[in-house]
Formats: structure tokens, sequence, C-alpha cells
């Protein structure tokens, strides 16, 4: 059983990052990526079909977010990021158990902009054009795609001439929101959640990025569900699991 403590903690964060369902003995929650909502609810639902008993509980944040929640003792047995430097910080503070550890699944950054849109847009540097005047991207202190966004603006000698124009976003998810809403005239998103809105924005550009991007995901180190916390990363490195995801947008490794 997971202390009051434990559960008091979690309660506070669930308030402050995200709406999730307290664990209970039966259950295990998994922390991953905002950007694994659609797959990871398939994936769970499969999981439980073929282990009776055993319910997958889910908390979708930002990977930064999620991090922090786990640092401050939230009862997560599973995490999965979007990038592997959020991970490293976890393996860092001993977070997770560094056996467990796997890259999972890749994905690729795009620039998309409303449906309606008419820009031209050829490259980055077109990201310039003075009509262009809102850039949504994911806050690079604590949302990977963000990161991912300011290295690949940075390496093209464009971040200090758009940062004016870049409206952060808690995380990926809501950048597409404020896109899809017409907010901003484009978004840095990953290519597996443009389905998501597939009526509102489209795709502009394909952005090729420094490092790729690469999903690690592993047991954390306080679960108290060992085996079903590894059953379930077995499960999402499965043939199973990695059909659903490469049919949500995602890459292979």
């Amino acid at each position: 059983m997971r202390s009051t403590i434990f559960r008091s903690v979690f309660l506070i964060f669930a308030l402050l990052f995200g709406s999730v369902h307290a664990a209970h003995a039966d259950e295990i929650l998994v922390s991953a990526a905002a950007s694994l909502t659609n797959a990871f609810q398939e994936i769970g639902k499969a999981y439980e079909a073929k282990n009776p008993g055993t319910k997958v509980v889910f908390n979708f944040a930002a990977s930064g977010a999620l991090l922090q929640q786990i640092a401050q003792g939230a009862p997560v047995d599973v995490f999965a990021s979007a990038d592997e430097e959020t991970m490293d910080k976890a393996q860092q503070q001993n977070l997770i158990v560094k056996e467990t550890r796997a890259d999972f699944v890749g994905n690729k950054l795009v620039l998309v902009v409303p449906i309606t849109s008419t820009f031209k847009l050829s490259s980055v540097h077109d990201l310039t054009q003075p009509v262009i005047k809102g850039i949504a991207i994911g806050t690079p202190t604590s949302v990977p795609v963000g990161r991912y966004t300011k290295s690949t603006l940075e390496a093209a000698g464009l971040w200090t001439a758009l940062e004016g124009r870049l409206i952060n976003a808690e995380n990926v998810r809501q950048v597409l929101a404020y896109v899809a809403r017409g907010e901003v005239e484009a978004g840095f998103v990953y290519s597996s959640d443009v389905g998501i809105e597939k009526d509102k924005v489209k795709i502009a550009l394909d952005v090729p990025t420094p490092k790729p991007v690469i999903y690690p995901i592993a047991r954390i180190s306080a679960s108290t569900h060992a085996v079903q916390a590894d059953a379930f990363i077995a499960w999402v490195r499965s043939p199973a699991g990695q059909e659903v995801l490469l049919r949500y947008g995602f890459s292979k490794l």
C-alpha cells in the first residue's frame, strides 16, 4: 500500500500539472509525455485485456513536469519521456531503475500552420517574414519539443531573430491547440500530433533536428509494482505496442 503522504503529494501535483487518478494496489501508474496520449491509451487498453486484474492509469503532461512530480514522490511506476535529456536527469537522481531503461520509439519535428493558411514556407528561415507574428513552441526549459525547436532554430541562426515572436506552451498539445484555433501563424509539434487536429492544421515543413527525437521508457525506482511495470514496458516495446505507435505517426528507431 502506498503511504498517505505519497497520496497527498500526488494529489497536489495533480492539481498543478493535470488531472490524474490516485493509484490503487491493483493499478500501475504510467507518467508519459503528452505526445504519447492517444497511442498509449490504446496500448493501455490492449495491455489490460491481455493481463486481467491489472489496470493502467495514465498521467500525461510535459516530460519536465512529470519529472518534477516523480522527484517530489508522486507514486509513479513507469516513466516515458519524449527525450533522452529528461530521462538522463531522472537517472542521475536515481529515480529510475537504469537496467529497465530502453529507447522505444522515435518521432519527427514538423512546423504546422492553420489549415486555411496561405503562407509559403520553404524553410524555417521564412519564419522571419513580418506577416508571421506568432510562433508557438513548447517551453524549452521543461518541454522536449521546445528543446528540439530551440536547438534547431539556434543551428539555423534564427533563435535571436525570432525570440520576440515565440509563444511558449506547457506541452506539445497546447502548441497544437494554439495553431488549430488560429491564435498563432505557426507552431512546432511532432509529426505524430498532426492527426489529432487534421481538419484544422497542416504540415508546412518537415524540420530536421540536430539530434534525433527519441523516446525512452523506464521503471521508477520507488515503484512497488515492479513485475507489472516491467511487463508494461515490455508490451510497449513488443510488436503489438510498436504497431500502435507507428499507426499514430511515430517512427521506428
